[in-house]
């Protein structure tokens, strides 16, 4: 996985800069997402959202931005932190900016990143920044075992707080989802996931 994604990254880059950024932007990608701390928001979740994206790549706008846009989602991420999002879209420009990307085009990437804190649409022109936030939460509607595999590592990556903690919280979160409309964004993943999304988060508030 770690090659595919290596090789991956380098497809994307190539033609902005040369072997030796390549491989520095890559080595922080890989140093930050295979932290210790990284149960769920790892490598494994970005391979997850890129070989979803394979099958419509044709149906979004800006692929490029999309892609740096998931890479770089989630490149910050502490339990404990409440600014994540912003720091991983700041972490983002900066990394652009070395490739000489567009001022638009890294504008866009950080406010797709910006809109997984909240997972609201931010840009609406088109329907890539639905399709960036319903890949993001497309473990939602995984299986029964795996969705309990996630839910085992969320809860690691916030292992810091107790359960008298940590339980009303998670609750809060599953049940605000709960209450919207619709959990995806766009009819694919409303079709593929919705369902069984909704049945996986009320299962596990029974959990908690």
């Amino acid at each position: 996985m770690i090659k595919w994604l290596e090789d991956y990254w380098r497809a994307l880059v190539s033609e902005y800069t040369d072997d030796a950024l390549i491989n520095s932007l890559w080595q922080d990608i890989k140093l930050h997402y295979t932290s210790k701390n990284r149960n769920y928001h790892n490598l494994s979740h970005l391979h997850n959202m890129f070989l979803q994206l394979e099958a419509f790549e044709t149906k979004i706008e800006d692929l490029e931005c999309l892609k740096f846009a998931i890479w770089y989602h989630d490149i910050i991420y502490k339990s404990t932190n409440k600014d994540n999002e912003e720091r991983s879209a700041t972490f983002a420009e900066n990394a652009l900016m070395l490739l000489n990307f567009d001022d638009s085009s890294v504008k866009k990437v950080k406010k797709l990143i910006l809109s997984t804190k909240k997972h609201k649409l931010l840009l609406t022109e088109n329907m890539d920044n639905a399709y960036l936030l319903d890949l993001d939460l497309s473990i939602l509607g995984a299986d029964w075992e795996i969705y309990k595999l996630y839910i085992q590592n969320i809860r690691k990556e916030y292992k810091i707080y107790p359960n008298i903690i940590y339980k009303p919280g998670r609750k809060k979160v599953l049940q605000h989802f709960l209450e919207r409309d619709s959990l995806y964004f766009t009819e694919r993943f409303k079709t593929k996931f919705e369902k069984q999304a909704r049945n996986n988060l009320n299962r596990e508030i029974k959990m908690l």
